[in-house]
C-alpha cells in the first residue's frame, strides 16, 4: 500500500524528523488559506499523487505570492499529471499539499529497505539527492552508500554518524542528521514498511537537515495490525479492478495484455503468465483466487477480468490440491452464465476430483476449450485471443 507525501511527512513528524510546515488542501480556496495560514514569502504548491517524479511533470510550483499560490493551485488541481512512474495516462489530481519555502544547501537521498539476502534493514544514502536513485546507481555507483542494520540493536549513532559524514553532511549538522535518520528507521520498523524513502533530505544555508519529500510503501500482509496505517489508503489513487477484488479477498494485478488469466497459488499464476509470453500471447493480468475459492469468489474475478475493454480471451488454470476441481468447475460455469461470457475460455486442471471436473464442463454445454498441459493451454489460449482480434 502506498500513501501520500503529507501522510508520509506525519508519519515521519510523529518519529522526530524534521519536516517542513504543511497543509494538504481538497481545493484551490483551501491552498490560498494555507499559504496565509502559513505565512511567510515563499511557498510551494505540490500535487499529491501516488507517483514520483511530479516536478518534471509540472506538479510542483514554488510561488512568491498568494496571487501565485492560487495560480499554481488552479493549474495543477484536477490536471491529469503525468510522470514517469504514472504511465502516458497519467494521474489526476485530487490533493495539493501548500508548503513553507525551503533554503536549499544541498540535496541528499536516503532511504530504509529490506535486504532479503541478509534480512535485515538496510539505510541507503547518496550526496546525489534529487535525482532518482536508478539514475545514481547507474551513473554514479560508488555515491551510494550503505548500512545493514542489527536489528536486535537498531541503527546506532556511530553508524548514522558515518553514513551521515560519507553523504557529506557537515560536522556541525552530524546531531540533527543522526536523529532524521534514526526516525526513519523507527518509522520503517514500527509501521511494518516496505520502503520509506526521504527524497530529498536537504541541508539547509544554516545548516539545518530537512526532510523535504517522503515517500512509504507498506506490507498490505501485515495491515491488519497498523490501522492508523489503513487509514491513509487513498481509493481513487488506486486501480478500480484491484480495490474491487481485494473485497473478495482476490489477489489482483492489472497488466497491459489481452488475455485474462485465473489460476491458483501465486507461483503457478507467474509460471501461467511466463507460458503464455513464452509462445507469444500478453497476459491482462495476474489472478491468484486462493486456495479457498468458492463459485461466487470465481465469478467475481470473472466479472472483473471482464471489465477490461482489451479482453480477448481467459485461460483458467487450476491445480487442485486444496482447492478441488470440481469446485473451479462449478465456479466456471456459474460464473460464464452469470456474465454471458462472450469471450473464448480455455480450461487447464489438474489434481483433486480432476475427472469430475472435467466432466463438468464438457457436461455444461458451454463453449469451453480443455487443455491437458500448461503448454496446450497457452498455445489454445494465444491462437484464440488472436482469433478474436
Amino acid at each position: 500500500m502506498k500513501i501520500h507525501e503529507y501522510q508520509g511527512k506525519e508519519i515521519l513528524r510523529k518519529f522526530g524528523v524534521t519536516v517542513p510546515r504543511g497543509i494538504p488542501c481538497m481545493s484551490v480556496e483551501e491552498a490560498v488559506k494555507a499559504a496565509e495560514e502559513l505565512g511567510g514569502p515563499v511557498w510551494v504548491v505540490k500535487a499529491q499523487i501516488h507517483a514520483g517524479g511530479r516536478g518534471k511533470g509540472g506538479g510542483v510550483k514554488v510561488a512568491k505570492s498568494l496571487e501565485q499560490v492560487k495560480e499554481y493551485a488552479e493549474q495543477i488541481m484536477g490536471m491529469q499529471l503525468v510522470t514517469h512512474q504514472t504511465g502516458p495516462e497519467g494521474q489526476k489530481v485530487r490533493r495539493l499539499l501548500i508548503e513553507e519555502g525551503a533554503d536549499i544547501k544541498k540535496e541528499l537521498y536516503v532511504s530504509m529497505v529490506t535486504d532479503r539476502v541478509t534480512q535485515k534493514v538496510v539505510l541507503m544514502a547518496s550526496s546525489e539527492g534529487g535525482m532518482d536513485i536508478e539514475e545514481v546507481a547507474h551513473s554514479n555507483p560508488e555515491k551510494i552508500h550503505s548500512i545493514a542494520i542489527d536489528p536486535s540493536v537498531g541503527l546506532t549513532d556511530a553508524e548514522a554518524d558515518d553514513i551521515s559524514t560519507k553523504i557529506g553532511i557537515p560536522a556541525e549538522s552530524l546531531a540533527e542528521a543522526r536523529q532524521n535518520l534514526k526516525g526513519l528507521y523507527q518509522a520503517y520498523w514500527e509501521t511494518d514498511s516496505s520502503l520509506a524513502e526521504i527524497n530529498p533530505l536537504i541541508l539547509t544555508g544554516s545548516g539545518k537537515v530537512i526532510a523535504l519529500d517522503a515517500k512509504f510503501n507498506f506490507d498490505a500482509n501485515a495491515l491488519f495490525r497498523q490501522p492508523d496505517i489503513l487509514a491513509y489508503r487513498d481509493l481513487d489513487e488506486e486501480d478500480p479492478a484491484e480495490v474491487e477484488a481485494s473485497k473478495f479477498d482476490l489477489a489482483y494485478i492489472s497488466l497491459d495484455g489481452n488475455i485474462g488469466c485465473l489460476v491458483n497459488g501465486a507461483g503457478l499464476a507467474m509460471a501461467t503468465m511466463d507460458t503464455i509470453k513464452l509462445f507469444g500471447g500478453e497476459p491482462a493480468n495476474f489472478l491468484d483466487v486462493g486456495g479457498g475459492a468458492t463459485a461466487e469468489k470465481v465469478t467475481e474475478a470473472f466479472k472483473i477480468m471482464l471489465k477490461n475493454p482489451g479482453l480477448k480471451a481467459i485461460l483458467v488454470n487450476i491445480f487442485g490440491g486444496i482447492m478441488r476441481c470440481d469446485v473451479i468447475a462449478e465456479g466456471v460455469i456459474t460464473a460464464s452464465k452469470a456474465v454471458s461470457l462472450k469471450v473464448p475460455l480455455v480450461v487447464r486442471m489438474k489434481g483433486t476430483n480432476e475427472d469430475l471436473g472435467k466432466k463438468m464442463l464438457a457436461d455444461s454445454g458451454l463453449p469451453i476449450i480443455a487443455a491437458d498441459t500448461m503448454e496446450d493451454a497457452a498455445k489454445a489460449v494465444v491462437a484464440a485471443a488472436a482469433g478474436n482480434a
